[in-house]
């Protein structure tokens, strides 16, 4: 099955997207890159001889979401921002099975094609989770990892889901004080109406998304910061500080933030751990 809900729905979606990277703030190469999983699009800008800053963005997004950041990030490093296999970007429609390995075997891919044996992961919600993943299982090949509202460390909050459904039931006004909630802005938002539009013409991934175990999470022996909003609507933030930080990380929370964060918080870490010779790429 298509991830999209129609062919128009599909056209318009990509349309967006190639709209917005019109707008791209800073110099870049369009790559597509041949992986197990099918072809995976990657934006690189930044120095050559920069550090190595892979970015994944998270569920019902693409690339298109770290636009605002690039001017600072491709001043440091050498960034590929990847559209995440199986979500409304340019990559392949590919969801393999997310207690598999193949989500792993699919980053080695991309790496591998651009030569870098080690990077530095900045990630948003689902990213996280893929991110995670990835440190778990080739820790070797991961530098350092800043999480923004990473997933997969606690369960998604029930009382989001039913109150979702609820709000649902109210039509369009209902869906969207439903996505104002889950990612903490405005109605008026343009964050909120893009968010929409995804919805509308997407089919998000069903189901919950595996919680990483402790002894799992014992094997991340790369410096991890994670920054959550301390009022997110859709993560048990608390469950995520608690977890990680017992796992050797530094997570901050954001109070009065939701699932959507503002800011550079985590630019100051990777700044500092490729200061400190931690990746090189």
């Amino acid at each position: 099955m298509t991830i999209y809900k129609s062919e128009a729905g599909a056209a318009l979606l990509r349309r967006r997207y190639l709209d917005a990277l019109q707008a791209w703030p800073v110099p870049r190469e369009d790559v597509r890159v041949p992986t197990p999983e099918g072809e995976t699009f990657v934006l690189v800008s930044g120095p050559a001889g920069a550090p190595a800053l892979v970015l994944l963005h998270g569920s019902g997004s693409n690339s298109a979401e770290w636009a605002a950041r690039m001017p600072a990030l491709a001043g440091r490093f050498r960034v590929y921002a990847v559209d995440v296999i199986g979500e409304p970007g340019l990559s392949a429609e590919a969801r393999p099975p997310l207690d598999s390995d193949r989500y792993a075997r699919w980053l080695d891919a991309v790496l591998d094609h651009f030569g870098v044996e080690q990077a530095a992961f900045l990630t948003s919600s689902f990213g996280g989770w893929l991110a995670l993943d990835f440190a778990i299982r080739r820790p070797g090949r991961v530098a350092a990892l800043a999480l923004r509202c990473p997933v997969g460390l606690g369960p998604m909050k029930k009382g989001f889901v039913v109150k979702a459904v609820l709000l649902a039931l109210l039509g369009e006004k209902g869906r969207r004080k439903s996505v104002a909630g889950a990612v903490g802005e405005p109605e008026s938002s343009p964050i909120v109406a893009q968010q929409l539009l995804v919805s509308a013409n997407y089919r998000y991934r069903t189901g919950p998304f595996p919680v990483f175990g402790d002894a799992a999470l014992e094997r991340l022996s790369m410096p991890v910061y994670a920054v959550a909003g301390a009022d997110d609507a859709m993560v048990d933030s608390a469950t995520t500080k608690r977890r990680l930080e017992a796992a050797g990380a530094v997570v901050d929370l954001v109070p009065g933030a939701g699932h959507y964060l503002p800011g550079e918080a985590d630019l100051e870490f990777l700044t500092r751990r490729a200061a400190n010779g931690d990746f090189t790429g």
